[in-house]
C-alpha cells in the first residue's frame, strides 16, 4: 500500500489542531483483503493494522490522492476492545482535498487492531480457460484461470484476493464517486437532496452482501481455493496472498478438472452459419463430468488437442463462454471446421399442378426441387454431424431418396434435420425432393395433412 497514507495524531483536544499534536508512525498493515466484483467496477478493500491510542481523543488522517478510492465509503472499525473506543466522526477538511480525519474517543491506552474498509474502482478480473482434449476427443482436461487487472492507482502487496461472480445493484458508480474533488460536493454547497449520512449509508448497503460473505471467509484454511455461494452471489477466494502493483495484471489459477467427458458435434445450417460447418463441444457442469462444485464464470476459452504421446498439442478453436450454473450444459462454439465439408446442390427445379381462378389467372402451383448434399469428413476420427434445412414456407412435403430417410427428422413447421455418424476419411450423399405449395395449393396441402 504505497499511494494512500494513514497518519495518526494523538491529542487531548477534540478539534483538529495539527500544530499541537504528536505524529505517530503507524505499523505496516497486518493483512489486506481485496474483493473484486465481476459485474461492476467495484472492489471492497479491507486493510487491517494495529493503532496505538492514547486515552482520550485521538485523530486519524486518511488521504487517497492519486487513487480511485471512493471517500464516501470509508469505514473504520475496531477489531478488539470495541466497547472502549468510540469513533465519533469522519471529517473532510475544507481546504484540503483527498483527506479525511477520523476522531476517536478511547477509554484505554495501547495497541488496538483496527480495520479500514473502503470501495475503490479500477480493479477488474476476467476468467480464462484452457481445454486439452484427449487424442480420441472424448474427454478433456479443463484448466481455469483468472486475470486480475489493477488500475486503481494503488499498489496492493500481499493481499488476499477474492472474486465475486454475480450481479450487484449499485446506487452510485464508484468510479464517479472516487473522482470527485470533494467527497460530498464543494464545501458549503452540499449535495442537493441528499445528506452525507445518507450517502454513507448507501455505500454501506452497496457492499452489504460482501460483508456477509466475509464471515464465511474468516474461517478459510490457508493455501486453499475456496468457492462459496451466498444468495445470488458466488465467492472465489484465491489461495495465499498476491502483490499486484498499480498498472499490473496477474493471472492466477482457479481450478483444474481431469478427464471431463465431452461431446463433439458438427453443425451445418446455411441460414445461421453460411457455407461452413461449425464445430461444437459440449460438457456438463456436474459431478458426473468431474465438475459441479461451483458455477463456472463466463470468460474466454481455448481448446487444444493432444496429438502425440509426447504431449504435443494442436489448437482446435476458441470462444467466449457464458456463465455455467451447476448442473447445466456448456456449449462451446469452436468455429468453422475446415476438414468437414457439406455442399448442397440444386439438381433440378420445376413447377407443376397449376390452378386457375374463374378469370383464368394462376391461383396456385407447386415448386419441386431436387437437392443433393455432398458430405465429406477428412478428419482422422469419426464425427457426428447435424445438417438443418430451412424452407420458406410451412406448406411442404419431402421425399428422401436412398437411405436419407434413416437420418431424417422434422424439427418444426419449416425445418428438417439430418443427423449422421461419419467414419474417419469418409464421404456420403443425401438426396431429397422438396415440394412446396403456393396459392390455393396450400389449401390442398392442409386438407391432405389434417
Amino acid at each position: 500500500m504505497k499511494r494512500y497514507a494513514v497518519l495518526l495524531w494523538m491529542t487531548g483536544l477534540a478539534a483538529v489542531s495539527f500544530a499541537k499534536v504528536d505524529l505517530v508512525t503507524l505499523p505496516a498493515s497486518e493483512s489486506v483483503q481485496i474483493t473484486i466484483y465481476e459485474s461492476a467496477d467495484l472492489t471492497l478493500v479491507r486493510d487491517s493494522r494495529p493503532l496505538t491510542l492514547r486515552q482520550g481523543t485521538n485523530q486519524l488522517q486518511f488521504s487517497w490522492a492519486g487513487t480511485l478510492i471512493d471517500p464516501t465509503s470509508l469505514m473504520l472499525v475496531p477489531q478488539k476492545a470495541a466497547d472502549q473506543v468510540d469513533i465519533t466522526d469522519l471529517s473532510y477538511p475544507p481546504n484540503t482535498v483527498n483527506v479525511g480525519i477520523w476522531t476517536l474517543e478511547s477509554r484505554q491506552a495501547g495497541r488496538i487492531p483496527f480495520e479500514i474498509t473502503y470501495l475503490t474502482s479500477g480493479f477488474r478480473w476476467r476468467a480464462f480457460y484452457a481445454g486439452i482434449l484427449s487424442e480420441n476427443e472424448k474427454t478433456m482436461r479443463l484448466e481455469g484461470y483468472v486475470r486480475v487487472f489493477n488500475q486503481s492507482g494503488e499498489d496492493y502487496e500481499n493481499a488476499q484476493v477474492r472474486l465475486i461472480v454475480g450481479q450487484v445493484h449499485l446506487l452510485d458508480e464508484i468510479a464517479e464517486l472516487a473522482r470527485r474533488t470533494w467527497p460530498y460536493g464543494r464545501p458549503g454547497e452540499g449535495v442537493p437532496g441528499m445528506m452525507p449520512q445518507v450517502q454513507m449509508e448507501r455505500a454501506r448497503l452497496a457492499f452489504g452482501a460482501v460483508k456477509a460473505m466475509d464471515e464465511i471467509a474468516m474461517t478459510a484454511k490457508p493455501k486453499e481455493i475456496r468457492k462459496e455461494g451466498l444468495s445470488e452471489y458466488f465467492l472465489y477466494t484465491i489461495e495465499g496472498t498476491e502483490s499486484i502493483p498499480n498498472g499490473w495484471s496477474k493471472r492466477l489459477p482457479s481450478f483444474q478438472a481431469e478427464a471431463v467427458p465431452v461431446v463433439n458435434l458438427y453443425k451445418f445450417e446455411e441460414e445461421m452459419y453460411g457455407p461452413s460447418v461449425i464445430r461444437y463441444l459440449y460438457f456438463f457442469n456436474d459431478a458426473e463430468h468431474h465438475l459441479g462444485q461451483t458455477p463456472i464464470p463466463g470468460g474466454s476459452m481455448k481448446v487444444y488437442r493432444t496429438v502425440s504421446k509426447e504431449g504435443h498439442l494442436t489448437y482446435e478453436g476458441g470462444c467466449e463462454i457464458k456463465y455455467i450454473p451447476v448442473g447445466q450444459e456448456a456449449e462451446l462454439n469452436l468455429g468453422p471446421a475446415e476438414d468437414v465439408l457439406v455442399k448442397p446442390k440444386l439438381m433440378d427445379y420445376k413447377t407443376d399442378n397449376y390452378r386457375f381462378d374463374d378469370r383464368g389467372n394462376i391461383s396456385g402451383w407447386d415448386e419441386i426441387r431436387t437437392v443433393v448434399i455432398e458430405i465429406k469428413n477428412s478428419r482422422p476420427m469419426p464425427i457426428r454431424l447435424e445438417i438443418k434445412r430451412n424452407f420458406p414456407t410451412p406448406y411442404w412435403t419431402l421425399e428422401n431418396r436412398g437411405d436419407s430417410e434413416k437420418v431424417f427428422e422434422k424439427v418444426d413447421l419449416d425445418t428438417v434435420k439430418y443427423t449422421l455418424s461419419m467414419p474417419p476419411q469418409s464421404a456420403r450423399v443425401i438426396e431429397y425432393v422438396l415440394t412446396t405449395y403456393h396459392g390455393v395449393r396450400q389449401e390442398d396441402w392442409t386438407r391432405q395433412n389434417q
